[in-house]
């Protein structure tokens, strides 16, 4: 017979008990996510590079929020750019993708500490802020390649 603990005269089961303590743990958890919204980034990727490359991504938030900068310990300068020109922050519509590519918006990553070559993983930091004014920073894992995850599927499935 499981032991069975009273908790204000209601018979509880340790499992029981356990269960509602992960429940608890995960509404908590939820109401941290809805408080700051979620971010999420798909499809990173870097061009090789020795003293410069680009980084690329799909950015989409839970709500509206602005991408006002990144760092990355492979670059000394990592700005945000649209098309050629230096943009100080990119707008993140609520549950519109937001796709950093090449010729359009992306990081510029300049000053580079060691060559990026083709299979390599960049580390990146992205820099959001919501319109509370809540900044969250978003490490991002991309991987240095010729071309996006995206267009390498596409091109497999044509041959």
């Amino acid at each position: 017979m499981p032991r069975v603990l009273r908790c204000n005269r209601i018979p509880v089961s340790p499992l029981r008990l356990l269960r509602l303590a992960s429940l608890a743990s995960a509404l908590a958890w939820f109401s941290d996510v809805a408080a700051y919204g979620v971010v999420s980034v798909n499809q990173p990727w870097t061009k090789p590079g020795v003293r410069a490359s680009e980084a690329y991504m799909i950015v989409t938030s839970s709500e509206s929020a602005t991408l006002i900068g990144a760092r990355s310990p492979v670059a000394g300068r990592v700005e945000l750019k649209s098309a050629s020109r230096l943009a100080s922050a990119l707008a993140l519509p609520a549950g519109t993708p937001v796709i950093l590519r090449p010729k359009g918006n992306h990081l510029a990553l300049s000053r580079l500490t060691r060559a990026l070559k083709l299979g390599d993983r960049v580390s990146l930091v992205l820099i959001i802020e919501t319109a509370t004014g809540t900044r969250q920073e978003i490490v991002v894992d991309a991987e240095v390649r010729r071309e996006s995850p995206a267009d390498a599927e596409l091109r497999a499935h044509r041959h």
